[in-house]
């Protein structure tokens, strides 16, 4: 993300984030509406956001939301450390580009919550997300 609007494109190109996520439990996640209601919870919390980034500034936060959610399903499938050297890797890119720590780390919370805790998947979904969010705090 960079400082001016009219400097940032919405996503193009590249690989797609995952359209869809399948929990331990065999629940498949759409992926999509859940980045979109956590960026929607974010920007509704930094309304400065829209301001400094401009409308690809949503489109972006959609589709990073994608990927964490995406990520942090597949390691409650294979587990490792998949997840959290991604969370790294993007917060070093963000930091790249003077976006702050600290929201990221509000956004895994966020994302954590609309994940919700309706089945042990989910809770262990949420959980993961929050460890991404605890990562950071400890760097």
């Amino acid at each position: 993300m960079t400082s001016s609007p009219r400097e940032l494109r919405p996503p193009s190109g590249g690989t797609q984030p995952p359209a869809t996520a399948t929990l331990p439990d065999g629940q498949i996640l759409q992926l999509a509406p859940l980045a979109h209601e956590t960026s929607r919870r974010f920007y509704e919390e930094h309304p400065d956001e829209h301001a400094r980034h401009g409308p690809a500034g949503f489109a972006w936060c959609v589709h990073d939301n994608q990927w964490l959610l995406g990520w942090a399903a597949e390691d409650l499938e294979v587990g490792g450390k998949h997840f959290a050297n991604n969370v790294r890797w993007l917060a070093r890119v963000l930091r790249a580009r003077d976006y702050p720590t600290a929201r990221l780390m509000r956004d895994l919370e966020l994302a954590a919550e609309v994940v919700g805790t309706d089945s042990e998947a989910q809770r262990e979904l949420a959980d993961k997300l929050l460890q991404g969010a605890k990562l950071l705090r400890r760097r």
